[in-house]
């Protein structure tokens, strides 16, 4: 009698999103390389605060952390009401809903989920700028749309841009700091809503204008997309979406928020409950006060204009051109040279910036400096820069 035959083991079925990898990851080689500087690495590379978060926000905190209830999803009333104060007093958007505004858990999650939770598929186009944070694509496949780089529709043709459902703005720009003035604005929002698509608007360096765009100096403060002059007094499928990481150095809480069209944020408030996505109250706390003080936020202003002023002049004179740049914590730079040849020259200094190969195609050729380093640092980079020039 024949025996039976043990089955063949089947080959594990793939698990996980197949995704590309980490850009981030390909900076190793430049890190250690700077890392053997013997006056130490300077690293410009990634946008994080090194600043101490101000006391008043780190009290706020403490003082919410006896918390064992759960904590809201649409976030409390006091904050709710924190976010429309300052919508009115620092961004010039008066008579928001307080139902109209939620907070997130850090602006770049509600980027990721966004397409996702606004039912986006397979036959929907999101776009997004030429010069873009990659998270912005990364959301649209996601939930399975297509991702298109332009920065007008009418960079699209006929049957692409009936498929648009979504569009970024990014103003202030990350990496370039382009700021979109009030017509600039108002013409994206009315191609939009041509063909029936929402507007979100990530607006996360908004107070960090610079110039032109600096109120601080005699500027005028960086419209949103909720300003009543893009809008024409009506919010209908308009989003914008804030942090406050950069400018209260709070980027460890995952402070951010969301605000704009009710029917939609009421829609988001239903599905992030489903799904969980809920900041912690002594997070929520936390905000609530940073919100109403802009004093923390002037004097971080203050330490990034000077050390803006340092880095740049010393960029100019090691030989690299800046573009743009009018607000946000970047210089966006060129020396005319393919990307990583300048990475690696500057690397050779002990200092690291970031890639603009990560941003898409139109960043070739590009570098982006942080202002995100301490004083010394800074310092530390431009002596080496002026070395050198």
């Amino acid at each position: 009698m024949a025996q039976a035959q043990t089955p063949a083991p089947q080959r594990p079925v793939r698990q996980g999103l197949q995704l590309p990898d980490y850009p981030w990851d390909s900076m190793a080689p430049y890190l250690a390389t700077a890392a053997r500087h013997p006056d130490g690495i300077v690293n410009l590379s990634i946008g994080t605060p090194v600043d101490p978060t101000p006391v008043l926000i780190q009290d706020a905190l403490k003082a919410a952390s006896d918390a064992p209830g759960y904590p809201t999803t649409h976030g409390t009333p006091a904050l709710r009401q924190a976010i429309v104060d300052w919508f009115a007093r620092r961004r010039n958007v008066p008579g928001l809903d307080p139902n109209d505004v939620m907070p997130t858990v850090g602006s770049k999650e509600l980027v990721a989920w966004l397409p996702l939770l606004l039912g986006l598929g397979k036959d929907d186009v999101v776009v997004r700028p030429t010069v873009a944070y990659p998270t912005y694509d990364m959301g649209a496949v996601f939930a399975g749309a297509t991702a298109v780089a332009a920065d007008s529709l009418d960079e699209l043709d006929a049957e692409t841009r009936a498929r648009v459902r979504l569009v970024w703005v990014n103003s202030p720009g990350n990496p370039t700091g382009i700021v979109r003035a009030v017509d600039s604005l108002r013409g994206i929002v009315a191609q939009a809503r041509e063909v029936g698509a929402v507007v979100a608007s990530d607006e996360c360096y908004g107070e960090l204008g610079w110039g032109p765009w600096d109120p601080e100096n005699g500027g005028e403060p960086v419209p949103s997309i909720l300003d009543p002059r893009v809008t024409g007094g009506s919010n209908d499928g308009l989003l914008a979406v804030y942090s406050l990481s950069k400018q209260s150095n709070v980027a460890g809480y995952r402070a951010a928020f969301v605000a704009g069209d009710g029917a939609i944020m009421a829609n988001l408030v239903n599905s992030r409950k489903h799904a969980g996505m809920i900041v912690p109250f002594p997070v929520q706390e936390a905000m609530r006060v940073a919100l109403a003080d802009d004093s923390n936020v002037s004097a971080q202003k203050a330490l990034y204009r000077a050390r803006r002023e340092q880095l740049a002049g010393a960029l100019e004179a090691f030989g690299l051109t800046i573009h743009h740049s009018e607000a946000g914590l970047y210089l966006w730079c060129t020396a005319g040279e393919d990307t990583w040849t300048t990475i690696g020259r500057l690397a050779d200094l002990g200092i690291v910036v970031g890639s603009g190969t990560f941003y898409g195609e139109a960043g070739h050729g590009f570098i982006r400096v942080a202002l995100t380093g301490t004083d010394e640092r800074i310092a530390a980079a431009v002596a080496r820069l002026g070395a050198t020039s």
